[in-house]
């Protein structure tokens, strides 16, 4: 490893929340799934725009004491001790998140320190938030602040790819980007591996599998929400998304997580530019920071064209910034705490500034 960059000696497998069921209606289904579980009483979390979708897609409720509530538009520390002091209140028996990332993030927080159970019903597949027992809790200014790992897993998760299919098509270019991230980020990490723990294959695999499946069935996953028509595509592309990138950091633990590319990103968040940004479209532009890093401009010239068709950055022109913002983020990325110092190449600030620049010019 990089010089003052151990990974973690122990190797956890967190692999999958206690149910995950995919498939069209399944949704209809919660009603059972909640009386399997003794909840009758329950936080329904969940956002706005996603809400006016999702809320048709729900089955009858009227059985149960429901408490809706919108999450608040982020996960941070004070959203998740308003809810916490809801539920202590309340005193419900578990929390059902609607939405996309940030809301079940929330939902995964506020579960945490109340021992609650935490059912998610995603409306999006812009990440694997749905699928993980893991928060990132940003900061009010909206910049990322820690991410966190839980000790117990999300007890279901229902996808509809129906209701998915709702979604806006960037949201899911997003999530691909974030997606394919996890084959490059583990890559730079496992290669250097002499010995692969059996865990760790497993996260091997998933990761090419999630590189594999989203450069084969990205595009017809797009049109098929441009025609409203769920096809196979679509559905790989969705649990490619949300499952499989999930088992990546599940199997794997350190090994499978982030090194470069979530790093620039997180610098990222420190300009105020880039707070509009998508999570995934940042981190796609991230992958290509660190392939510039790695010397693998035969990598970046293969992902270009996908980039493009998808809609992906693959500049700082592309996200609205311009080259003044270079040093701020290179020092943010290679500060000595980032995951970046997991790849085997030294990290100065230099180095990621020069790689940033070096894909500027490569990409105009």
């Amino acid at each position: 490893m990089n010089e003052g960059a151990e990974l973690e000696k122990s190797l956890i497998v967190r692999g999958a929340p206690q149910e995950y069921v995919c498939k069209q209606g399944a949704w209809q289904e919660l009603p059972q799934h909640l009386k399997n579980r003794d909840i009758t009483k329950f936080l329904l979390l969940h956002g706005k725009k996603s809400w006016q979708v999702a809320e048709r897609f729900l089955p009858d409720l009227s059985g149960f004491d429901v408490f809706s509530h919108y999450y608040g538009g982020e996960c941070s520390d004070a959203l998740k001790d308003h809810f916490v002091d809801w539920i202590k209140e309340t005193d419900v028996d578990g929390i059902v998140a609607v939405g996309g990332g940030k809301v079940s993030d929330l939902a995964k927080f506020v579960g945490a320190e109340t021992f609650k159970p935490v059912i998610i019903l995603p409306t999006l597949a812009a990440t694997c938030a749905a699928y993980t027992p893991i928060s990132v809790v940003y900061r009010e200014t909206g910049e990322m602040d820690r991410l966190i790992i839980f000790p117990q897993s999300v007890a279901l998760t229902l996808l509809d790819p129906q209701v998915l299919l709702d979604s806006p098509k960037e949201y899911l270019a997003a999530g691909i980007g974030d997606t394919l991230a996890k084959w490059y980020e583990s890559d730079a990490i496992i290669s250097q591996l002499d010995v692969l723990p059996m865990e760790v294959e497993v996260a091997r695999f998933a990761a090419r599998k999630c590189r594999d499946n989203l450069l084969t069935d990205s595009e017809k996953a797009l049109q098929a929400i441009d025609e409203q028509a769920l096809s196979q595509a679509f559905i790989n592309v969705v649990e490619t998304n949300i499952m499989l990138a999930g088992m990546v950091g599940g199997f794997g633990d350190a090994y499978g997580r982030s090194s470069g590319a979530h790093s620039i990103h997180d610098a990222l968040t420190s300009v105020p530019a880039s707070h509009g940004l998508l999570h995934g479209n940042k981190v796609a532009y991230g992958i290509l920071v660190q392939l510039a890093i790695e010397g693998k401009w035969d990598e970046i010239d293969l992902l270009l064209p996908f980039y493009r068709k998808l809609g992906l950055p693959v500049s700082l022109k592309d996200m609205g910034m311009t080259a003044d913002v270079i040093e701020t983020v290179a020092k943010k990325a290679s500060h000595e705490d980032e995951w970046i110092h997991y790849m085997k190449e030294t990290i100065t600030q230099d180095v990621v500034a020069k790689a940033m620049r070096a894909l500027e010019k490569y990409t105009v």
